[in-house]
């Protein structure tokens, strides 16, 4: 592993530390605005932030960026539009795990679509990241894991928020080598703003938002776990394998159950801990490449 590539995972680390406390946050912002609403001002917000940063950028892009980020985009609302209603229909832990399903879509969406097989760390680590999150979210590893056998309304549009979350790993990774990576990603934040606001005016009753609580919660989310966050992901994908973006990724729960305790006092349990510890655990198979150096050295040892 190179250099560039190890500066990349950590900049996706420290982007997943930010969405590990967007769960509650959003929550907390949902109790007074409808979700489009939301959607529109917190991605609204995050888009005229990165346009007057990025000016210049923005006045050089190209077509083709323009066109690709529209594009992706519109995977982005979809996928963000369905957890954000889900999250509302179902727990905070089982929507984290739902969407840290994403995990094992990724490998498996490289091989179907880009006929591209993730190496044998990568697959190994994304299989205990996934038994991990099981093990934090449906079976007691938190306070609000209650309602963990029984499947709702919520569960499913979060499930298909998942794929869509995995289709727009692998879009981004396959399209931002191509193009200018943070225009790339500002005309992603503006799309979802777009589509946002015209499906809050068509369904819903828009809002100015109000109160001290839900304008942080909204400028944390728009400014830190969007616009940041998004332009950080553009850029360390160029540097970086779809695979380990989803599996840096799965570390969202275990950030926003430590977030959880902090703010609210939900405790871990132990089967929480045990699976918080295996998601790290497949972290590191995967970014140190264990699996593949351990078949090398029984290669070496069987040969002398």
């Amino acid at each position: 592993m190179n250099k560039n590539q190890v500066k990349a995972d950590l900049a996706l680390l420290i982007v997943t530390i930010a969405w590990g406390v967007s769960f509650l946050l959003t929550k907390n912002a949902l109790v007074g605005l409808e979700t489009f609403n939301f959607l529109a001002v917190r991605f609204g917000i995050a888009t005229l932030i990165s346009v007057v940063i990025f000016l210049k950028d923005m006045i050089r892009m190209s077509r083709k960026t323009l066109l690709l980020g529209i594009g992706v985009g519109s995977v982005m609302f979809a996928a963000y539009a369905l957890q954000t209603v889900g999250i509302t229909l179902t727990t905070i832990s089982k929507s984290a795990f739902i969407t840290g399903t994403s995990v094992l879509m990724v490998p498996l969406f490289m091989a179907l679509f880009l006929k591209r097989i993730p190496d044998r760390s990568s697959l190994v680590g994304a299989f205990m990241a996934f038994v991990g999150l099981g093990l934090m979210t449906l079976t007691g590893g938190s306070s609000d894991a209650g309602a963990a056998g029984s499947l709702n309304l919520g569960d499913l549009l979060t499930l298909i928020a998942a794929v869509g979350f995995a289709l727009y790993i692998l879009a981004v990774g396959k399209y931002t080598t191509q193009v200018d990576s943070i225009p790339f990603a500002i005309v992603q934040l503006g799309t979802v703003a777009v589509f946002s606001g015209i499906t809050s005016l068509l369904f819903e009753t828009p809002v100015v938002p109000t109160g001290s609580e839900t304008w942080f919660a909204i400028l944390f989310l728009a400014i830190v776990c969007t616009s940041l966050a998004f332009i950080v992901q553009n850029v360390a994908q160029k540097y970086t394998t779809s695979t380990h973006t989803a599996l840096i990724f799965s570390g969202e729960p275990v950030f926003a159950a430590m977030f959880a305790y902090v703010m609210i006092g939900e405790v871990l349990g132990r089967n929480g801990v045990i699976g918080g510890g295996l998601i790290l655990a497949g972290m590191l198979v995967a970014e140190l490449n264990l699996v593949d150096k351990l078949k090398k050295r029984q290669g070496t040892s069987e040969a002398a």
